[in-house]
C-alpha cells in the first residue's frame, strides 16, 4: 500500500478513460505535480504554478490519520474542485464491506467481492472502472456511514477507513490494475458528488478533514482499532458508565412540573445519574412547531426551568434538557427572519416545516448563547441533549459552491458545541440527530455520548447497536430501554439487555411499574453497573447476526467483548430462533447471568472469565 496524492483545480483537464463524471481522479493537476520532498509524515508535491499540496500522516497507536494540504503560492486564485483527504494505490483486496444506514436501521454491515462490484479490469487494462459513494448534506451518517473495510481473503489482511467529516463525504475504489490491486480515494464531497468548489487566494492555503486507516487481520480488529483511535471530549461528570433516564417515552413531548417532580420521586435512590427532560419545554402544546424561540411554557413550568432543575438536584440527579437550536419550525417569529436564516437560491432554504439558522452569522451565535447556554447556566442544567431532526441536502449559499456553504455552516455548529464545552466544561453533551444521522467521528470527538438510534421500542434494536460497535465507542452509544406497565419479564429483560450494547438510557411508565417489574429493573441495572468496565474499555470479538429484515427479525445474534480475562456476552433470540449456543462458555467461569435466551424474542447475558 501507498500512499500518493489526488486533486482537481477548474479549468484544468479530467481524466480520459470514460471517467469523466464518475471520478475527478487522475486528472492534469496531478499529472503536473511533482513530488519534492518526503519526510517527518509529510510528503510535499508542487507544480508549475507555485501551488503546494502536501500530504501529512501522523500515526496514532495503531492508526494513521491522513489529511491533504493545498496551498496557493501562485499570483492567482486557484479554485478547487476536488481535494482528497487520503489516496492509497497498490490496496490488495478482493472484499469490500460498508455500512448502509437509515433511520431507525443504522449501521447495517454489507459485505460485496470486487467481481460483484464489476472493478474486475477489462481485457487490456482500458477503460476506468469505478464504485463511488458516501453522501450529501449536514447528516452525515445517512445511507452509508463514511467508512469502509478492504480484505486480502488470501492473506487474511484487512484495511479499515473512517473519515472524520460533519458533512457532504465521498469514497471511491478504483478499478483492479492489471496486477490485480487497488486504489481507495476519499473525503470530502467534490464538485461532481458534492456541488463543492473553494477558491484558494494567492498566500492561502486549505486543509481536509481527516482519514483514519488501519490495518490488521480481521474486521474486528480494524475497527476497534479505529474506534479506539476516536478521542472523544467526554465531560469529567461522565466518565463512570452512569444510567440516565430520559422522560420522552413518558410524557411523548409533554412535560410539565408535576409529572417531572412525580418521575423524580420515582427514580430517587434507584441509582440513576441524570434525569433528561426531552422536547416540549417551550412554546405552546404543538412543541414541534414552535422550535426556535426557546421560550418556556409558564404554563407547564411556573416561574421558569430552574425550580425543576432544583427539585432534580435536590433529589440526587443531574438535571438534562433537550434542544434543537440550529433549526426553526414555521410557528417560530423566527421563521421570516431572512436575514438571519441559510438561504438556497436567495430564498430560505426550506425543509418540509424547517428551517435553519446561519450558524457562521455573530447575531445567531449571540441569540443562541442567551437562549441555550445562558438558560442551562441560569437553571443549573448539567447535560444537553442536542437534536437535529432534518438535513440541508446538498448545500446552501456561498460565493464559492452549495457545497462549500454547507462545510461552512456544518463547522460553525461544531464550533458552538465547543463554546459550549468552553464556558460550562462539566457539561455533557449527548449528541442526537433523528437518533444517529450524526454518528461520525468528529461530531463523536465533541461530545459525551450519543443517541444510538430513534428505534426505541422495535425488536430490531439489539441489532442496531451491535452494528454501531464497529464504528463508535460503546461508551459513547446511548441505547434506550423503553419500560412499559405491560411488560412481562422476558420483555423487561430485553429491554435492558440491549443497553449492555452500550450506555443505558431507561425510559417510559416508570411511575405505573409493580415492585415485581422494579425488581427485575433493579437486577439488570445492578448487571450492568457489574459489566460497565468491559462495555466502556474492552474489545468486540464476535457479532454473529444473519437476521436481514430489521422489521421482522429472524434467527438469533451473539455478541461478545473481551477485557483481559472478562467477557460479557449478550445474545437475543429473534422470531424462528434457536437455542443459543452456548460453547463460548466451555472452559469457563461463569460470574453472573442475567435473563433467560429461552425461547422467542427473549435475552441473556453472561459475565465470565477465561
Amino acid at each position: 500500500m501507498e500512499y500518493f496524492v489526488e486533486v482537481k483545480l477548474q479549468k484544468d483537464a479530467y481524466s480520459g478513460g470514460y471517467a469523466s463524471g464518475l471520478t475527478m481522479c487522475n486528472s492534469q493537476t496531478v499529472a503536473e505535480l511533482n513530488k519534492v520532498s518526503e519526510e517527518d509524515g509529510k510528503t510535499v508535491y508542487k507544480n508549475a504554478r507555485k501551488h503546494q499540496v502536501i500530504v501529512t500522516k501522523e500515526q496514532r497507536d495503531d492508526v494513521t490519520f491522513v489529511t491533504t494540504t493545498f496551498a496557493n503560492g501562485g499570483d492567482e486564485d486557484a479554485v478547487l474542485e476536488m481535494l482528497a483527504s487520503f489516496a492509497i494505490k497498490g490496496v490488495k483486496a478482493d472484499k469490500i464491506y460498508r455500512m448502509q444506514s437509515f433511520w431507525s436501521a443504522e449501521g447495517k454491515l454489507r459485505a460485496e467481492t470486487i467481481n460483484e462490484l464489476h472493478l474486475e479490469p477489462s481485457w487490456c487494462g482500458n477503460g476506468v472502472r469505478i464504485e463511488k459513494f458516501g453522501t450529501t448534506g449536514s447528516m452525515p451518517v445517512r445511507k452509508y456511514f463514511p467508512f469502509l473495510a478492504l480484505e486480502d481473503t488470501q492473506s487474511g489482511e484487512f484495511i479499515g477507513i473512517q473519515l472524520y467529516t460533519p458533512a457532504s463525504w465521498q469514497i471511491e475504489i478504483n478499478g483492479q490494475s492489471m496486477d490485480n490491486t487497488l486504489s481507495v480515494v476519499g473525503g470530502m464531497a467534490d464538485r461532481d458528488f458534492g456541488h463543492w468548489m473553494k477558491t484558494i487566494r494567492p498566500g492561502e492555503a486549505f486543509t481536509t478533514p481527516r482519514a483514519a486507516i488501519a490495518c490488521g487481520n480481521s474486521l474486528y480488529d480494524v475497527c476497534d482499532k479505529l474506534v479506539k483511535a476516536q478521542k472523544p471530549d467526554i465531560s469529567p461528570v461522565d466518565n463512570d458508565m452512569a444510567i440516565m433516564f430520559n422522560e420522552y417515552c413518558t410524557t411523548w413531548g409533554n412535560p410539565n412540573i408535576d409529572n417531572i417532580k412525580r418521575i423524580c420521586d420515582q427514580l430517587k435512590g434507584k441509582g440513576i445519574k441524570y434525569l433528561i427532560m426531552d422536547s416540549g419545554w417551550y412554546g405552546d402544546e404543538y412543541w414541534w412547531n414552535c422550535i426556535g424561540d426557546w421560550e418556556i411554557n409558564e404554563k407547564k413550568f411556573p416561574g421558569g426551568l430552574k425550580p425543576m432543575a432544583d427539585y432534580i438536584r435536590a433529589n440526587g440527579m443531574i438535571p438534562g434538557i433537550w434542544y434543537e437550536f440550529e433549526t426553526v419550525s414555521r410557528g417560530s417569529k423566527h421563521y421570516d427572519d431572512v436575514e438571519h436564516l441559510i438561504k438556497k437560491d436567495g430564498v430560505p432554504l426550506s425543509i418540509g416545516d424547517r428551517r435553519f439558522f446561519d450558524m457562521t452569522q455573530e447575531w445567531v451565535i449571540d441569540y443562541l448563547s442567551e437562549k441555550v447556554i445562558k438558560l442551562l447556566k441560569d437553571c443549573g442544567f448539567g447535560y444537553i441533549k442536542v437534536d437535529y431532526n432534518d438535513t440541508l441536502g446538498i448545500g446552501c449559499d456561498d460565493p464559492d459552491s452549495l457545497g462549500e456553504g454547507l462545510r461552512k455552516r456544518v463547522e460553525a455548529t461544531q464550533e458552538f458545541f465547543r463554546k459550549i464545552k468552553r464556558e460550562l466544561p462539566d457539561m455533557v453533551i449527548e449528541n442526537c440527530s433523528s437518533g444517529g444521522h450524526r454518528l461520525e467521528s468528529s461530531m463523536m470527538e465533541i461530545v459525551s455520548q450519543a443517541s444510538f438510534s430513534d428505534a426505541h421500542e422495535t425488536k430490531s434494536m439489539p441489532i442496531i447497536a451491535a452494528n454501531l460497535h464497529r464504528v463508535v465507542k460503546p461508551e459513547q452509544s446511548q441505547i434506550w430501554a423503553v419500560l412499559r406497565e405491560k411488560d412481562d419479564a422476558d420483555r423487561i429483560r430485553y429491554s435492558l439487555i440491549n443497553t449492555y450494547l452500550g450506555r443505558m438510557c431507561l425510559s417510559g411508565d416508570v411511575c405505573n411499574l409493580s415492585d415485581e417489574q422494579w425488581k427485575l429493573i433493579e437486577e439488570g441495572m445492578a448487571f450492568y453497573n457489574k459489566v460497565s468496565d468491559i462495555i466502556k474499555d474492552g474489545k468486540t470479538i464476535l457479532i454473529d447476526c444473519q437476521t436481514e429484515s430489521y422489521n421482522h427479525p429472524k434467527g438469533e445474534q451473539l455478541v461478545i467483548r473481551q477485557l483481559g480475562n472478562r467477557y460479557l456476552a449478550i445474545a437475543h433470540r429473534f422470531e424462528e430462533s434457536k437455542a443459543i449456543d452456548v460453547s463460548f462458555m466451555d472452559g469457563a467461569k461463569m460470574i453472573d447471568t442475567y435473563g433467560d435466551a429461552k425461547g422467542d424474542f427473549t435475552a441473556q447475558a453472561w459475565l465470565y472469565e477465561k
